[in-house]
């Protein structure tokens, strides 16, 4: 029976769209004429609410009415599953030239006429990359201007209907729906489809995409850029190609454009930060042979007759120093001459590339009609939620209109809380990485236990060291952990800014990214800044060794250094981080649209609307952008702050980024609504946080090779200590062990058993002898060494800083041409307005306009002069 009744509703369909001659992909109202610029859904669901929603909806759509859009309704009986019903809404031509006049929209006045800049000499190698010329500029480039309703002769209006581009429409109507009113509930005026989403009035309110992006659309009115992208953009095959970044504009709207564009121009300049890191690794695997320590600590005659002293209390045995012959090995990979010059270089690159994207930014600006968008213009409306929360009222000084606001003492208290739950949270992170000290401390003892009483481990112990072993469960553990608490702070963020009632969109964002960062950036490098800056460096030694909370001694660095512990720490909080973000990026939403699509496939596509199919895709949010954001500039901080311990970073970085690109732009074409277009000049409050990254990276990789790395001890001991003039470094690792006297060991640390009848035991620091008259203080190697460090990262941030200011200040943010451009392009643009109201007062001179005087013309003439002069 049931089964009868979806045949029946089928033929029904069916002999519908039959009908009406017009295929159900269409992104026109019925008659075909008028474009659907926006969809709002809703679901009649029979509740005390129902009335009130119908109500709601009622007042709404009549608003909008009022205002002039075209409203066309799809019947539930119409849609997939027969619950559904769909509001098509149409701006007509009105609407848009009143609302692009009220939004400072700039549109076409003549063809560009300044010839393009000088053809790039490597055009001829680059071909392969370059994706054909209608994808990478599918308009001709315009002289424009904001558009007036009193001058629409004056732009090139060749076709009323497409005059405007479909993310010029969407932006207008979404402006509308955001500020139209639906009636007075509890004294309070109450308006925008925001609050109507958030109540339930509606489902959903979307831009619909022009067509299914793996087909071009029946109907010949249709651009297919949705399909277009999705071919020469969105498919990992072209992970080679450049990005057609006009088109992505075009179709999205600048703020989406800007972030591939930025994304883009990132991982071009990863590639050559990959390259050097690359080559500073390869260097140290094949000099690893040469490396005296290592060949010293794995010599029999040396390092297998060096007894050194238990890694735990009690239970752990003596152990001979060769046992860590493979782990000083791989060290040398990270921990060598080529790791000072790459940290150097590091500094230098991060700035060339905030330079370099400042010109590229602002070449953008120019390209896409940015130059005089003030972002504060857009962004400084107040938001619709701080409108209905902030019942009192003030002048403003600058519009002199009355306008709500939050009173001091009631943002006090906001901030006050908002304040209180940020350290509380930020708490917690410092907490879990606390737990996870603990844990390496609690379960280093008995990895060192097990690793030197048990057999079975006997084949890998000699590569799996207590220190490392420790270090790789710690690090997973500690991802899982991060992961964890990541779900709560999004959360807790969003939940926090909310509760301040920010006045303006640019206001929350700015307040959001900054709770994000912190959150994230305590988080993430937490565990990083521990063992770079920590681990190992609070001992003690033998029979005054330092606890944490009187009960877990503190880990020791394995005798070839830290900097291998801290690369494996990198290494799985990076890379995972990495796996897992692309997991959920690219597979979440398909699921999730493939589970909601499930039904829909047994029927026939021609029943199957574009406003249905993009129903059931994921919406992008108006947050989406912001974590892409935070993503990339989480990772760079991985690939800056600690290079130094790991030059194979940014090889990383860029084989993610590449795949990122790709990842991006499939589920933005494929799996997302449409997103409202929006304008934005630049990547925000996003460039002072890379600056201060940048800053930060100095000091970080300074400090990582003057204490974590054991380049200072081994240069010190080269030109000041060395014992050999024919081999300078050899003795080094005899020379960096203190000697300690077993009998000296109190109960608390002396092993239980010494079967061989060791006399002294060695441990890692610059100590003097017990047979010193200062026994077991630090030796005057020790402060050598803590001297040449200190003035090393002295030198090394000075000589950095130089270079990054130098450099800066040699690349201009703006380059010359695109100066010339800009100064050319407002010139012949005043010239045009003009000329134009020159021929407009002459024709009211001839028609005996009596307003129209000779002074009027006069003053039109001289400004003409005016802006040739300038």
């Amino acid at each position: 029976q049931q089964s009868g009744r979806r045949y029946n509703l089928f033929l029904k369909r069916r002999l519908r769209i039959d009908k009406r001659h017009q295929s159900k992909d269409s992104i026109f109202f019925r008659d075909g004429v008028r474009r659907i610029d926006f969809v709002l859904s809703y679901v009649d669901d029979f509740n005390k609410e129902l009335e009130k929603k119908l109500e709601r909806r009622k007042e709404f759509e009549s608003n909008l009415q009022k205002a002039g859009l075209e409203l066309e309704t799809e019947d539930k009986k119409e849609s997939e599953d027969g619950k559904i019903f769909f509001v098509k809404i149409h701006a007509p031509w009105e609407v848009l030239i009143t609302y692009a006049e009220v939004l400072n929209i700039k549109v076409p006045i003549k063809e560009n006429d300044i010839p393009s800049t000088v053809e790039n000499p490597l055009d001829c190698v680059l071909f392969p990359l370059r994706l054909p010329e209608k994808v990478m500029h599918p308009e001709p480039d315009y002289f424009t201007a904001p558009f007036s309703k009193d001058k629409q002769e004056l732009y090139l209006i060749n076709d009323e209907s497409t005059f405007f581009s479909p993310s010029m429409r969407n932006r207008i109507v979404n402006y509308i729906l955001t500020r139209c009113p639906y009636g007075t509930e509890e004294g309070k005026k109450k308006f925008g489809i925001k609050r109507l989403l958030n109540n339930g009035t509606y489902t959903a309110a979307y831009p619909l995409h022009d067509c299914q992006y793996w087909k071009k659309a029946n109907d010949p009115n249709c651009d297919n850029e949705r399909y277009t992208l999705y071919m020469e953009w969105a498919r990992f095959l072209r992970f080679y190609k450049e990005q057609p970044l006009d088109l992505i504009r075009k179709y999205y709207g600048e703020k989406i454009g800007i972030y591939f564009a930025w994304l883009g121009f990132y991982t071009e300049m990863l590639f050559l930060a990959a390259v050097v890191g690359l080559i500073c690794f390869l260097y140290g695997l094949f000099t690893m042979d040469e490396n005296m320590s290592s060949k010293e600590i794995c010599d029999p005659a040396i390092g297998g007759e060096i007894i050194m002293c238990p890694l735990c209390d009690q239970e752990c045995e003596y152990w001979r120093l060769n046992t860590t012959c493979e782990s000083s090995q791989y060290s040398h990979l990270f921990d060598n001459v080529a790791t000072l010059f790459f940290a150097i270089f590091m500094g230098i690159w991060v700035t060339l590339f905030l330079e370099f994207w400042k010109r590229r930014q602002a070449r953008l600006k120019y390209e896409w009609d940015l130059v005089d968008f003030e972002e504060e213009q857009q962004q400084l409306q107040l938001r619709p939620e701080y409108e209905a929360k902030c019942t009192q009222k003030k002048r403003n000084p600058v519009t002199q209109e009355m306008e709500p606001y939050l009173p001091l003492t009631s943002q006090a208290v906001r901030f006050c809380i908002s304040g209180t739950t940020v350290l509380f949270w930020v708490s917690l992170i410092i907490a879990s990485m606390i737990a996870v000290i603990v844990y390496r401390l609690a379960v280093y003892a008995a990895f060192a236990s097990l690793m030197e009483n048990t057999q079975t481990l006997q084949p890998i112990s000699g590569l799996l060291t207590p220190q490392l072993a420790t270090s790789v469960t710690a690090s997973c553990l500690n991802f899982v952990i991060i992961m964890i608490l990541n779900f709560f702070y999004e959360r807790i963020a969003i939940w926090i800014t909310d509760m301040e009632i920010p006045r303006t969109h640019m206001e929350y964002e700015n307040r959001l990214t900054m709770k994000m960062f912190l959150f994230q950036f305590v988080n993430y490098y937490s565990s990083c800044f521990y063992v770079a800056f920590f681990k190992g460096k609070f001992v003690g030694y033998p029979g005054a060794y330092t606890y944490m909370f009187n009960r877990w001694r503190n880990e020791e660095c394995d005798p070839a250094g830290c900097l291998i512990e801290l690369t494996t720490q990198l290494t799985i909080v990076m890379a995972g981080k990495q796996i897992w973000g692309n997991i959920q990026e690219a597979f979440v939403p398909w699921i999730c649209n493939w589970w909601g699509r499930r039904k829909a496939r047994n029927n026939p596509e021609n029943l199957y609307s574009r406003w249905e199919q993009d129903h059931d895709l994921q919406t992008f949010g108006a947050l989406g952008l912001f974590y892409e954001y935070l993503e990339m500039v989480i990772q760079f901080g991985f690939i800056t702050l600690f290079v130094a311990s790991f030059p194979l970073a940014p090889l990383l970085a860029l084989m993610n980024n590449i795949l990122e690109i790709r990842v991006d732009s499939w589920k933005l074409t494929t799996q997302y609504r449409r997103p409202v277009a929006a304008k934005a000049h630049s990547i925000g409050v996003w460039q002072e946080i890379l600056n201060g990254m940048a800053i930060l990276s100095v000091v970080t990789n300074a400090f990582i090779v003057a204490f974590t790395s054991d380049m200072i001890p081994r240069l010190v001991y080269y030109y000041a200590y060395y014992e050999n003039e024919d081999s300078p470094m050899s003795g080094y690792i005899n020379n960096s062990l203190s000697v300690f006297l077993i009998s000296d060991f109190p109960d608390r640390n002396k092993p239980k058993e010494n079967p061989e009848n060791f006399v002294i035991c060695r441990y890692r620091d610059y100590r003097y002898p017990p047979d010193h008259e200062r026994k077991y203080l630090h030796s005057m190697q020790f402060w050598h060494i803590l001297a040449a460090k200190l003035a090393f990262i002295i030198i090394m941030e000075h000589v950095v800083f130089i270079v990054k200011f130098f450099v800066a200040w040699m690349i201009p943010d703006v380059p010359a041409d695109v100066k010339a451009r800009i100064k050319r392009e407002k010139y012949l643009t005043q010239k045009i307005l003009h000329e134009y109201e020159l021929e407009k007062l002459k024709e009211r001179l001839c028609q005996g306009d009596k307003r129209a005087t000779e002074k009027e013309f006069i003053a039109t003439e001289g400004r003409m002069e005016l802006s040739r002069a300038m």
